[in-house]
């Protein structure tokens, strides 16, 4: 009889999330795929297309530039950002920085910051008529570079997200690095390792769980791109269009052309592209671990 009533027990306990999980997210994705296999049209209402709605989002060209643009981007942002994580985590980690904890906590607080409010902030620094790069430029006579621009605005966009997220990588870094022992440390010292050694050869090696945990987070993140270009859009609307990034065009899809049928199959497959991309990233980890 115990043991009975442990199991249901934990059935009560587990039943919140359960219950959360299936109202808030699996009956949503099971609705959401519904809705991928309609179309509304004038004449004859909501049709039943089956998988219409996916082959023509395999040949849009505005998704595809878009699944294109934001693959760049994580091919660019994603190694610059965590090697800098990577570089904070091994100077904080290695005892030899004042007030290290202040160091760890600046270095953090931008990912406090929402996502709106860092978009606005760094907007208002792009700003080519009222950012302060923009008055420096005026007034020692030189042109600012328009970072706002379309050659210069999937940058921008990338040194925002970094900014925002280079401290929410570091401290997982830090706390894998936490995890080693200290006696791998002494035997090195021991054995004439010096710092620099002493990174490479233990804590590098040590980090890779935590490194491939950061770059899967890193393409979700990079692949699902939204606030940072929804915002500015309004600064530079000429150049960030309603389907720059695959979540914007299913966004404006869904919202603002009322597509609704079409925006979700452009969101499943969205996923299935994350999917994908995170699995190659898996299986190439795991064929270089077992090297």
């Amino acid at each position: 009889m115990s043991t009975v009533r442990h199991h249901r027990a934990g059935y009560i306990f587990v039943a919140p999330f359960l219950l959360c999980f299936l109202l808030l997210f699996l009956l949503p994705l099971a609705y959401a795929a519904y809705l991928s296999l309609f179309k509304d049209q004038l004449v004859g209402g909501t049709v039943f297309v089956g998988l219409d709605n996916y082959a023509r989002a395999l040949t849009d060209g505005r998704l595809l530039g878009g699944v294109g643009r934001v693959a760049l981007f994580f091919l660019v942002q994603v190694p610059a950002m965590l090697l800098i994580a990577l570089a904070a985590a091994l100077a904080v980690d290695s005892g030899l920085l004042r007030l290290a904890g202040l160091v760890r906590l600046g270095i953090f607080v931008p990912y406090a910051v929402p996502s709106v409010v860092a978009t606005l902030m760094w907007g208002y620094l792009y700003g080519p008529d009222f950012g302060p790069l923009a008055q420096l430029g005026d007034r020692l006579g030189f042109t600012a570079p328009d970072l706002l621009g379309d050659g210069l605005m999937l940058p921008a966009l990338g040194n925002v997200v970094t900014w925002e997220f280079v401290g929410y990588n570091m401290i997982i870094l830090y706390a894998a690095l936490r995890t080693v022992p200290t006696e791998q440390y002494e035997a090195a010292a021991v054995d004439g390792a010096n710092a620099w050694r002493i990174a490479w050869h233990i804590k590098i090696p040590a980090l890779r769980p935590a490194l491939l945990l950061c770059l899967i987070f890193s393409v979700i993140g990079s692949f699902q791109l939204f606030v940072e270009p929804n915002l500015i859009q309004r600064l530079a609307p000429t150049v960030i269009s309603s389907a720059y990034t695959p979540n914007l065009y299913a966004y404006s899809l869904a919202f603002t052309s009322q597509q609704v049928n079409y925006a979700a199959a452009v969101s499943f497959l969205l996923g299935l592209v994350i999917l994908v991309v995170s699995y190659v990233v898996l299986a190439t980890a795991g064929r270089k671990a077992r090297r």
